[in-house]
C-alpha cells in the first residue's frame, strides 16, 4: 500500500481583512487629499499668488493656503496607509501610525489649551476676523468666507456689530470723499433675507450706517463673535461628538496599523 505524504501548507500570518480595511479606507483619504490639494492650488493660481509674492504676507489667513495644507496632510497620510498596507511595508505603516498619533496629540492639546485659555482664543479669533474685514475686497476667498459666516452660518454682521466695517477702506464713512458708493455701508451678507427673495440685492447694505438713517434697518445688528459663542454653546454636544468620533477613528487607525505590522513581523519570522 503506497504511503501518502501530507504536505503542510504554510499559511500567511497577515490578516487579509485587516490589510484591505486599511488599504480601502486610506484610498478614500488619499483621493480626498489629492482633490483638496488640487482645489487649493487652483485657488492660488486664480488669485495670481505665485507671481505676486506680496500676497504671502497674510498666508496664514488665506483659505486657499489652508486647503493646500489640509490636502497635503491628508494626501501624505492616505498614501502611507494605503501603500503601506498594500505592499505590507512595515516602515510606511509605522509612519502612518506616527502621523495619526501626532495629529491626535495636537488635537487633544488644542482642545485642552482652548478650554484653559478661552480669552486668548477669543482674542485670536477677533484679530483674525478683523484682518478679514480689512482685506475684504482684496482676497476673493476671504470675501466669500466672511460672507458665508455672516449670511448663512451665524447671521451676524462685523465682530461686535455693523460699526466694525468702518475698519475697511471701502465701507469707512470717510470714503465718501473719494467717491466710494459703499461708504458708511456694510456688505450684502449683513442684510436680513427678505421673504420670497429669489435674487439677493447686492446693494442692500448701502448707507445703513449713515447718521440720521431713518429707514428701518434690514441688517443683522449682532456681532459674529458673540453669535459664534452662542452657536458653540448650543451645539456643544454635537461638536464634542464629532471630536470624539474623529479621535476614535484615529485611534482605530493606529491600532490597525500596529496589528498589521505585528502580523508582518510574525510572517517574516517564519521565513527565517
Amino acid at each position: 500500500m503506497p504511503v501518502t505524504r501530507k504536505v503542510r501548507r504554510d499559511h500567511t500570518e497577515v490578516s487579509c481583512c485587516l490589510k484591505y480595511v486599511i488599504f480601502g479606507s486610506n484610498v478614500i483619504f488619499w483621493l480626498i487629499g489629492l482633490l483638496v490639494l488640487a482645489i487649493g492650488f487652483w485657488a492660488w493660481s486664480e488669485k495670481d499668488t505665485f507671481s505676486n509674492l506680496s500676497r504671502l504676507a497674510n498666508v496664514a489667513l488665506d483659505p486657499a493656503f489652508l486647503l493646500i495644507l489640509v490636502g497635503l496632510m491628508t494626501f501624505v497620510i492616505g498614501f502611507t496607509g494605503c501603500v503601506g498596507a498594500l505592499r505590507e511595508n512595515s516602515c510606511l505603516l509605522a509612519a502612518y501610525a506616527i502621523f495619526l498619533a501626532i495629529i491626535l496629540l495636537l488635537e487633544m492639546t488644542a482642545g485642552i489649551l482652548g478650554f484653559i485659555f478661552k480669552d486668548w482664543i477669543k482674542a485670536q479669533a477677533t484679530g483674525g476676523f478683523q484682518a478679514f474685514i480689512v482685506h475684504y475686497r482684496e482676497d476673493p476667498d476671504q470675501q466669500n468666507l466672511i460672507d458665508w459666516i455672516q449670511e448663512d452660518w451665524l447671521q451676524c454682521c462685523g465682530i461686535e456689530g455693523p460699526k466694525d466695517w468702518d475698519k475697511n477702506n471701502y465701507f469707512n464713512c470717510s470714503s465718501r470723499e473719494v467717491g466710494s458708493r459703499e461708504a458708511c455701508g456694510v456688505p450684502f451678507s449683513c442684510c436680513k433675507p427678505k421673504p420670497n427673495e429669489i435674487i439677493k440685492n447686492k446693494q442692500c447694505g448701502y448707507d445703513v450706517r449713515k447718521p440720521g438713517y431713518s429707514t428701518e434697518r434690514h441688517i443683522f445688528e449682532r456681532g459674529c463673535l458673540r453669535t459664534g459663542e452662542e452657536w458653540l454653546e448650543a451645539n456643544l454636544v454635537v461638536v464634542c461628538g464629532v471630536a470624539v468620533g474623529l479621535a476614535i477613528t484615529q485611534i482605530l487607525g493606529i491600532c490597525f496599523a500596529q496589528n498589521l505590522r505585528a502580523d508582518i513581523f510574525a510572517q517574516k519570522a517564519k521565513w527565517h
